[in-house]
């Protein structure tokens, strides 16, 4: 049974990994750290759990592996403290503010020997997992033009936290938070990272972050991809992946959670995966138990903060903003 604590319960899905820890066969959820000590107190009153105000005392004791769901900006502190007291760590996204944190904290994982992992989610959904069989195919050429968007109405319905909206605590606003999703799923889809990357951020409620964004991705052969985020889509705001190739447009959640396929301008079969992958946590959890490393899944969270710092750059800035080659 692999004993976990969760450290900082800042952001809004801490909730939905204590379920997780909770409903987990190999997992037990066993203490709380938060550094707002209200937060942390009601938290695990809710859990049954014990809360901690010192997190080298939780570090030290008797856990195993940590959750790590404080503001973005406390990442890289926590985790490497994390991994060097020799747990394993599940984090949210963003994984760093930077690539110099992203690189800090993947290396104090390996050096430390601990499982690290981070949520991206969408990355094992079922659709995905569809849209990975067409790509490896190769059957309808190059991928050209790629758009995915996703929104809710958490700002005009005033749901989500005040902490939401601050930009150092949270590095961003709406596509820092929910345009991750987009991001890491368009760099999954075109496989490699683009040359240069344009944003137009909006603020719809004043409240000092944007709440509606769309960034764009040119890749080296001419290729685009489009992300839209926001916190300001009242009502039906359907997740949709739209998907064009040389021979083919595919077209996700316009319709239902359902594909439709074209061909050469007519309407095709496509044998859509009917189960979602295992999830990031479980696969987590797999990791503590071998000794392996999720290299896809920190190449994949490295790329996510290259590509979401570039867009907040290009947003503050009004122009694109070229990758740097390594």
């Amino acid at each position: 049974m692999l004993k976990v604590a969760i450290l900082g319960f800042w952001h809004v899905h801490a909730t939905g990994y204590a379920e997780m820890i909770r409903d987990h066969p190999g997992t037990e959820l066993v203490a709380v750290w938060d550094p707002d000590a209200q937060r942390g107190v009601e938290a695990a009153e809710r859990w049954g759990v014990p809360f901690s105000p010192d997190l080298d005392m939780v570090l030290a004791g008797d856990v195993d592996a940590v959750v790590v769901t404080t503001a973005t900006v406390g990442h890289a502190d926590v985790m490497v403290r994390a991994a060097a007291a020799g747990k394993h760590v599940f984090a949210e996204k963003l994984l760093g503010v930077d690539l110099d944190e992203v690189d800090t904290i993947v290396g104090a994982a390996r050096d430390a020997g601990v499982a690290l992992t981070v949520a991206l989610p969408r990355l094992h959904e079922h659709y995905t997992l569809t849209v990975d069989r067409l790509l490896r195919s190769g059957q309808y050429g190059d991928l050209t033009y790629a758009r995915i968007r996703l929104a809710h109405d958490g700002s005009i319905k005033d749901w989500l936290p005040k902490r939401f909206y601050d930009a150092e605590e949270a590095v961003g606003g709406a596509f820092t938070d929910l345009g991750c999703h987009s991001v890491y799923l368009l760099d999954h889809f075109f496989g490699r990272l683009p040359v240069a990357v344009s944003a137009v951020y909006g603020q719809m409620t004043g409240r000092g972050v944007d709440d509606n964004s769309v960034v764009t991705f040119r890749y080296d052969d001419g290729a685009i991809g489009v992300a839209e985020t926001g916190f300001v889509t009242p009502g039906y705001s359907p997740f949709t992946i739209e998907l064009h190739w040389n021979g083919a447009s595919l077209f996700y959640g316009y319709s239902g959670d359902g594909f439709q396929l074209w061909e050469d301008g007519l309407p095709a079969d496509l044998e859509a995966a009917e189960r979602d992958g295992a999830t990031p946590f479980e696969l987590w959890v797999e990791h503590t138990a071998t000794g392996t490393v999720d290299e896809a899944n920190l190449s994949a969270a490295r790329n996510l903060t290259e590509l979401v710092s570039m867009a907040n750059a290009s947003a503050a800035t009004g122009i694109a903003v070229s990758r740097a080659h390594e």
